[in-house]
């Protein structure tokens, strides 16, 4: 059963508000790389750069967006002071670094080489383009997933299209190869960046609302309004459709969270719990029923009896007359007379008193 994008929204609302956590295992999306269709790649959808840039500036991007032509060692070495990354990160930088670059003639006659079944072709391919996937990881950091995760997957989507790339069709590897790279990746984060996983096309409309939200506030200079961001997307997503995006897409933060500069509170100690009484309620609580013990103590035995069992005062479970007359062995209508009885002495001006203090 297909579901449409509203009634996505509300299903991971609805896990949401119930706090349930949603692995890889909940909505399926086509996360398989063998599962994904390309027959609708295109160059322009591979160079777009709409859900790459989530933590990198517009004049960041400039200068990221590069093909695989121009990548070199000096990329990588920047990379190095611009994130942080172990040892294990520079050592495989340096090392793909070190691979030369192909031309797109030295790409074709690979690909010819790979059709024939031709391993070492195969490898050399997918080496010579390792570099294109860490520039194509460096925008996703920051998404929930190490950036040597980032690399893997992306090395993964590299492999997947070194399998299926077709030289006839004229196009560079390089723009073939950044469009699969991209599509492994950005499953990865949607399948195990978030505690909720949300389907991929979904995490691409956020991302998308997410750039237009960043552009608006670098003009305006404060955050837009869901209505600016539907007319800067020029009608694309209606102002209530993003709202329930916007609404979906934040991520659960754990009541573990400590609190305060010695991290001696958690966040769960500052969230009420509406299903007990409150430090005030449950001493206001006490009161009346001190209170209420006193008068009820002028009450005869009996009276006293009666309307604690017709209300519950002991155990919150009130009885009905009938319930009453069996326990004291008399009818329903003599029961209701010594509640009445009752009732009228509270009433008295001088027991009234005594509870007006808690009246609500």
């Amino acid at each position: 059963m297909d579901l449409t994008d509203d009634e996505i929204l509300k299903v991971i609302e609805h896990f949401k508000d119930i706090g349930y956590s949603m692995s890889g295992d909940g909505i399926d999306d086509d996360t398989d790389l063998d599962d994904i269709d390309d027959s609708n790649f295109s160059e322009e959808e591979a160079n777009e750069d709409e859900d790459d840039e989530d933590l990198v500036d517009d004049e960041e991007e400039d200068d990221e967006k590069e093909s695989i032509e121009n990548l070199d060692v000096s990329n990588l070495d920047n990379l190095n002071n611009d994130v942080k990354v172990n040892d294990s990160v520079k050592i495989y930088l340096k090392d793909i670094g070190k691979v030369p670059l192909l031309t797109a003639e030295q790409e074709k006659e690979l690909a010819k080489r790979i059709l024939k079944g031709d391993t070492n072709a195969r490898n050399q391919l997918i080496t010579a383009n390792l570099r294109l996937v860490v520039s194509i990881a460096k925008h996703r950091i920051g998404r929930g997933m190490p950036f040597l995760d980032l690399i893997e997957e992306g090395n993964l989507g590299l492999m997947k299209a070194v399998e299926k790339f077709d030289y006839t069709k004229n196009f560079k590897f390089s723009t073939y190869a950044t469009w699969w790279i991209k599509q492994a990746i950005n499953r990865a984060i949607a399948d195990q960046a978030r505690t909720i996983r949300i389907p991929v096309h979904m995490v691409e409309t956020i991302n998308k609302i997410s750039k237009h939200s960043r552009a608006l506030v670098q003009k305006l200079g404060r955050e837009p309004t869901a209505e600016e961001i539907s007319e800067d997307m020029q009608g694309a997503l209606s102002p209530q459709k993003i709202r329930d995006i916007q609404k979906i897409s934040l991520e659960p933060v754990s009541l573990e969270t400590p609190i305060g500069e010695e991290d001696d509170s958690k966040l769960g100690d500052f969230v009420e719990d509406k299903e007990n009484l409150s430090p005030t309620e449950y001493a206001t609580r006490e009161m009346i029923k001190s209170k209420l013990n006193e008068v009820m103590g002028e009450l005869t035995d009996r009276e006293e009896r009666v309307l604690r069992l017709r209300y519950g005062l002991d155990d919150n479970r009130p009885r009905t007359l009938e319930e009453v007359g069996k326990e004291f062995g008399v009818t329903r209508e003599r029961i209701r007379q010594i509640e009445a009885k009752a009732i009228r002495k509270l009433r008295h001006p001088n027991r009234q008193k005594k509870l007006e203090d808690y009246r609500s």
